[in-house]
């Protein structure tokens, strides 16, 4: 059975679906899908070693990240820690020692003087797995720059170098005691650690990436442990992300409703007890009571998990869902309540915002894809398309319509994938969202199309939680593409400039290449899928509503 607290799948369910066979395109599954602007093909796939198979793999659901390492550091840099290599020659000696290894995880920065270089204890973090691939790729990325792909499956963290065609990840670190949850990488951290591992026990490791890849030893190195043995926190992690410009700060979420705020500048250990929370139902913060201590603040959101969490691009608004069906937006430095909305029905399970930070994208235990206005500060349209539930949710940051020469009509490109094993791309055209101007006492709404702002009876008041808003006042979309993407649920997607990732729930990741991409580069594997993290606002002129259905 899944589990409505975070939709994971049970132990028993989880291996009656064998990985084993995971790297094959499955039969009955089409390779590519169509779009208005064309077709979207299977360029390769990613997975974990086809042998992995631990007991605890069901325990867990398959999160991704995409990590974009920036060129090496400079020479001058001080190695971390003994077992580290250089930043060239001796990275490509680590890596190909390691391309005997197991999924690898993200590229991570040197180590600065955060801590870094404290080792970790063995006790928790295992030796790394050994996979039986005899593939030798090409170890061009490892002199201190490349895109990887991080995922978690069972009790191991895998990493594996999106550049190449190799199915097997290039390392992989395993968790004796706990399984990873939930990561998150820093693509601008100005030194030290760059990615950041929730685990199921609540402990959370900071490490550099780079560091990872270059070390051939069997441990995770230069780790630095937080909430170490459940100290502050014992639930379980649900979602970790960095603050955007927050220089190192991040913040981990967990199953009771808490989320915390630790700096990696401070040491992980210390005294950071806080107050007993007075009312479960309340959102309430608390500040550590000594500078130095980590975490150095607990933020108290909800009664039960706290599913997903996720900043705006520019830092200033935080998101969080979770199991009592609740969207809450919060103004991140103001530690406050800004708005907020229940689901239709169940929990919810992600969240997802718009570039420029006007729309957020919500889906769950419902079906459905929700659209929140940051302006309106409530639900201005709803999508329709999924048989069961919503566990990933994206917007395209980079699509641009082909007629982006024609109207002024901005409309935005996001996908979603479900339970279902679907993933849907849909359409909003922000000028043609019907909403209603107001509801006379037993009649029906009137509509407007165009500006929602002038036609808002009122906005609802800072720090409202509003209850699911009646079906018929909120406009439905229909997707634009349905397509059957793996036999297993689905539990995430990334977009990037060239292709559209998604991940299964048992560690099965696909890359769909954009129509013309691998025409123009089909010569060039180096650079066709090498994305720049930069994101640019999703406006486009209006495209044709048909649907395109596999």
């Amino acid at each position: 059975m899944i589990n409505s607290a975070n939709g994971m799948m049970s132990t028993a369910a989880a291996a009656s679906s064998s990985s084993a066979s995971g790297n094959a395109q499955s039969p009955g599954l089409k390779t590519y899908f169509k779009t208005p602007e064309g077709r979207y093909k299977l360029h390769y796939e990613k997975t974990h070693p086809s042998g992995f198979l631990h007991y605890t793999h069901g325990k867990t659901v398959t999160q991704v990240t995409l990590a974009h390492l920036k060129d090496k550091p400079s020479p001058s840099t001080p190695p971390a820690s003994s077992s580290t290599f250089g930043a060239s020659t001796g990275v490509r000696s680590a890596a190909a020692r390691f391309l005997i290894s197991s999924n690898g995880s993200r590229a991570l920065s040197f180590v600065g003087g955060n801590g870094g270089s404290k080792s970790v204890n063995a006790s928790k973090v295992g030796s790394l797995g050994v996979s039986s691939s005899t593939s030798v790729s090409s170890t061009s990325n490892f002199d201190g720059k490349g895109t990887y792909l991080i995922f978690n499956v069972g009790d191991a963290i895998f990493i594996s170098d999106l550049n190449s065609q190799d199915k097997d990840p290039i390392k992989s670190i395993h968790f004796n005691n706990s399984n990873p949850i939930c990561h998150a990488f820093d693509q601008d951290a100005k030194d030290g650690h760059d990615l950041i591992i929730g685990l199921s026990s609540g402990d959370v490791y900071s490490v550099s990436l780079r560091q990872q890849l270059q070390d051939v030893g069997k441990k995770l190195v230069g780790a630095q442990h937080y909430n170490k043995d459940g100290s502050v926190n014992n639930s379980r992690c649900t979602s970790v992300a960095w603050v955007p410009g927050g220089d190192g700060a991040f913040v981990v979420s967990h199953t009771d409703g808490n989320l915390y705020v630790y700096e990696k500048s401070k040491d992980g250990a210390g005294d950071s007890s806080f107050p007993v929370i007075k009312d479960q139902t309340q959102f309430s913060v608390s500040h550590a009571r000594y500078s130095k201590s980590n975490p150095v603040a607990r933020w108290h959101i909800c009664q039960g998990s706290i599913n997903s969490i996720a900043f705006s691009t520019d830092g200033t608004y935080l998101a969080t869902v979770g199991r009592d069906g609740y969207l809450r937006v919060f103004d991140y430095s103001r530690e406050q309540l800004v708005c907020g909305g229940k689901s239709y029905y169940g929990a919810l399970l992600c969240c997802a915002w718009s570039v420029d930070g006007k729309y957020i994208l919500t889906g769950g235990e419902d079906d459905l894809v929700q659209v929140w206005s940051m302006e309106e500060r409530r639900v201005v349209a709803r999508g329709e398309g999924h048989n069961s539930w919503v566990s990933g949710v994206a917007f395209d940051s980079y699509w641009s319509s082909p007629n982006s020469g024609g109207t002024e009509n901005v409309t935005y490109r996001f996908g979603s994938v479900g339970q279902d094993t679907q993933l849907l791309l849909w359409e909003l055209e922000v000028e043609e969202i019907a909403v209603p101007v107001r509801r006379l006492p037993g009649g029906s709404p009137t509509y407007s199309a165009g500006s929602q702002s002038s036609h808002w009876d009122s906005v609802c008041p800072i720090g409202t939680l509003q209850p699911a808003p009646s079906m018929r006042d909120i406009p439905k979309l229909s997707p634009l593409v349905a397509h059957r993407v793996h036999t297993e649920p689905l539990s995430g997607l990334i977009f990037t400039q060239e292709s559209v990732l998604t991940v299964c729930r048992e560690g099965h990741i696909k890359i769909w290449i954009r129509p013309g991409v691998a025409d123009n580069q089909s010569n060039n594997a180096e650079t066709v899928l090498s994305t720049s993290l930069k994101e640019k606002p999703s406006l486009s002129s209006k495209v044709g509503n048909s649907s395109y259905k596999q």
